[in-house]
């Protein structure tokens, strides 16, 4: 019979992880238990994605707030600090800070408006407009800030993270001045030692930074890069990718991702026979068109995944062909045809008109993305995700 169905994403129940336990063993038996008890077969190019959390959890890569105030201090000296660009989020930034400021005498937090690298305002920018401020060329103090603009809460956690992340960095015993600026050499009028917290742009931050003649620039991929007294770590991307665990303890990204997503390839292929590709994934890449908020805060979706999913897609825009090249043909004539097509497609269409609409995304970014979706960050309790068909087309 023909095959009616396409891609299918299911979220697999399993218990939940602690440190110490073995996620290889755990992710396997969890998708076969899956597919016994819901009458499924696993096949060859499906994807097992399992998320970030449990794998960082199972290798118990956690952090305590002294640790990451030992190392900032370490490598910035203990002193004034030019905290610029984070993101407002009470889990992913705020227990940084929180470290941050044990390891300072004073913060001078430089935030980028209207909104943070991720998409969380500061303010409206039709308030920009109504202002006469330019984001581009204008530094406001805190002063100017409340004149202009007044309390600005986040409207979906209800915060106002200019005084949320001020009182947070007195109550850890530092000084606290508060900046709003977009040209990161600003932070170079008040401080030469400059912590840079913003996360896909951070590289260009720090090129201009120490351009500008900045004394110390560390990104928060570059802290906790190795062990501090025993402390979790990430040596490729430090604090980047962490987020809270207690008050004050932060979940690490995950590492030696390459190990593990292997290492469950091999133990499916023996229990199953399928040659299954699997990767680790984090957020999604994805903006919210609602709150204009780009769910992509940790450094990549992916830290790890099998070869297989190496790559972008290679697809035609069916809608494309059918109104082009067979505009005179339907039905079963033309699906004949459209399938020969596709049978037949040029091995690279990028620049085909064929392709035109497409998504020229990396797999492993739209895979994430879709696991992400499926998953949720809530209650659902499927950390691990099992797409099948994703790799099938028209024809199949």
């Amino acid at each position: 019979m023909e095959r009616r169905v396409g891609t299918v994403s299911r979220g697999i129940r399993a218990p939940i992880i602690r440190e110490g336990d073995d996620l290889v063993s755990i992710v396997v038996e969890s998708v076969l238990m899956a597919a016994k008890s819901e009458g499924f077969e696993l096949r060859d190019r499906d994807v097992v994605a399992v998320t970030e959390a449990v794998v960082a959890r199972a290798q118990g890569n956690y952090a305590s707030i002294d640790a990451i105030a030992a190392d900032v201090s370490s490598k910035l000296g203990g002193e004034d600090i030019g905290v610029i660009f984070p993101i407002l989020s009470r889990n992913r930034f705020a227990i940084c800070l929180k470290g941050i400021a044990k390891g300072a005498k004073k913060i001078y937090l430089m935030l980028s408006y209207p909104s943070d690298e991720v998409g969380n305002h500061l303010v409206d920018v039709d308030m920009l407009d109504e202002k006469n401020v330019d984001p581009y060329s204008d530094v406001l103090t805190l002063e100017k800030y409340r004149e202009l603009f007044g309390e600005n809460k986040h409207p979906f956690t209800g915060v106002d993270y200019v005084d949320y992340y001020s009182d947070l960095i007195r109550s850890c015993g530092a000084e606290v001045e508060v900046i709003f600026a977009n040209n990161p050499k600003v932070i170079l009028n008040y401080t030469k030692k400059v912590l840079v917290c913003d996360i896909h742009t951070r590289k260009r931050t720090k090129r201009i930074l120490k351009a500008a003649g900045a004394e110390k620039v560390l990104g928060l991929d570059d802290i906790l890069t190795s062990s501090v007294k025993g402390s979790g770590f990430n040596s490729d991307f430090g604090l980047l990718g962490s987020n809270k665990a207690t008050e004050d303890k932060v979940k690490l990204f995950p590492k030696d991702c390459d190990i593990f997503v292997n290492a469950v390839q091999q133990k499916l292929i023996n229990a199953t026979g399928k040659h299954i590709e699997v990767m680790v994934y984090g957020d999604g890449a994805f903006k919210d068109p609602v709150g204009k908020i780009w769910e992509l805060a940790d450094p990549v979706v992916s830290p790890a995944y099998t070869p297989g999913l190496e790559g972008t897609p290679n697809e035609i825009k069916i809608k494309y062909i059918a109104d082009n090249q067979y505009a005179d043909l339907k039905g079963e004539e033309l699906k004949k045809a459209v399938s020969e097509y596709i049978k037949h497609k040029d091995s690279n269409l990028v620049g085909s008109m064929a392709s035109q609409g497409t998504t020229p995304r990396r797999l492993t970014d739209l895979i994430g993305s879709l696991c992400d979706l499926t998953s949720g960050s809530g209650d659902k309790g499927t950390p691990i995700i099992l797409i099948q068909g994703y790799f099938d087309n028209y024809t199949n």
